[in-house]
Parts: structure tokens; C-alpha cells; sequence
């Protein structure tokens, strides 16, 4: 399932976008607040500011919506990572430039991505495998970008390290209870930029 798969009755495309926009925020409130399976479609409903008849106009199912929102995350996360990209500059310090934008991202939008890996499972296979192919490709283009900016490092090596810097990111995020004590965000993404660095070095 893609977003342009997901049924409505209607056919503005601009007033699609804008209503399914204020679904994505309504629901996200909601599920920080109750989570997924207690959310009723009235709720976001009414959350995003409409009637339970307006948002069918717009979805069919309540998984629709959190298909809209995981959806919506990634792409988010993936815009962020994708503006700091910039090829001409392939050099260690711009890797770790990217890096460190990609935690900061990841910590602007912690609440949204713990809510992403909660309910993602609530989707249905297809739609799941989708979901999944999106984080497949954000990891592919943190390796190309370890493999442009440090050539010497073998393919297989930085897709290890493309995979362990998008979980490191999100490690912030599902563990803040054991790392926001010890830790500030500068000191974590410190941290983890001097252990990538020795490991590129040592290769």
C-alpha cells in the first residue's frame, strides 16, 4: 500500500493532502497519549478538528490513519537526512555532519518513532513490508554516503555501519530512561561520532 492507495471519495488532491496532514496530527497526539488499539477513529475525528463522516471521506479503516502516520514519520526523517546530503563535500567531517543532523533529528522526533516501532506490527504484512523497504532505503543511503566519504571502507563494513547509526540513533530515543541521566544529546552524539571515527580509522 502506497498513500495515493489508501481510498477516498475525494477527489481534490490539494484538500486530500491537507485533511489527511491534520489526521496525522491528531492521531499522533492520540497515540502518545493511549496508543493505537485504544483510539478510536471518533477520537481522531475529532482531534484533527472534523466529523467521524468528514474523516471516512478520507480513509476507510483506523489502520489507514496509522499508515498515514508511520508513513508520514519516515518521510519526515528522510527529508531531514536527505537536505544535509550534499556529495561535492565527500569527507569524513561531512559524514560525521550528517550523522550528528540525523541523531538530532531522531531526537526532535523520539515520541513519534517510539510510537512508529509500537504499532507498526498492528499493520497489516503488505503494508508492513512497505513500511519496512522505506528504513531499508534511509540505511542504504547512510552506506553509499560512508562509501563516498570514506572510500577505503569495503561495502560490507558500511553497511554494518549504516545500520548501527540508524539504530544508535533510535537508541536515544527507546533507552532515554538509561541514557538521558548520564548523558546530554551533545555528549551521546560526542560520544558515538569518536567511536565511529576510530572504527573508519582502524579499517
Amino acid at each position: 500500500m502506497t498513500n495515493n492507495e489508501i481510498m477516498t471519495s475525494i477527489k481534490d488532491e490539494r484538500l486530500i493532502e491537507k485533511r489527511r496532514n491534520q489526521m496525522i496530527q491528531g492521531a499522533i497526539t492520540l497515540f502518545k497519549k493511549k496508543g493505537f488499539h485504544r483510539t478510536t477513529t471518533r477520537e481522531i475525528a475529532k482531534e484533527s478538528g472534523f466529523s467521524i463522516g468528514t474523516l471516512y471521506e478520507y480513509i476507510r479503516t483506523k489502520e489507514d490513519v496509522l499508515f498515514l502516520v508511520v508513513d508520514a514519520i519516515y518521510d519526515k526523517v528522510k527529508k531531514r537526512l536527505m537536505s544535509m546530503m550534499h556529495i561535492e563535500d565527500p569527507s569524513i567531517e561531512h559524514l560525521m555532519r550528517v550523522i550528528d543532523s540525523y541523531f538530532r533529528v531522531v531526537d526532535d522526533m523520539q515520541e513519534e518513532i517510539i510510537i512508529m516501532y509500537q504499532e507498526v506490527k498492528s499493520l497489516q504484512k503488505h503494508t508492513q513490508e512497505y513500511v519496512l523497504q522505506k528504513e531499508r532505503d534511509m540505511v542504504h543511503m547512510l552506506q553509499q554516503l560512508i562509501q563516498t566519504c570514506a572510500p577505503k571502507v569495503s561495502k560490507a563494513d558500511a553497511e554494518l555501519m549504516a545500520n548501527n547509526i540508524f539504530v544508535q540513533g533510535h537508541m536515544w530515543g527507546f533507552r532515554r530512561w538509561a541514557l538521558h541521566k548520564p548523558f546530554t544529546l551533545d555528549e551521546y552524539i560526542e560520544r558515538q561520532l569518536e567511536y565511529l571515527q576510530i572504527t573508519i580509522k582502524n579499517l
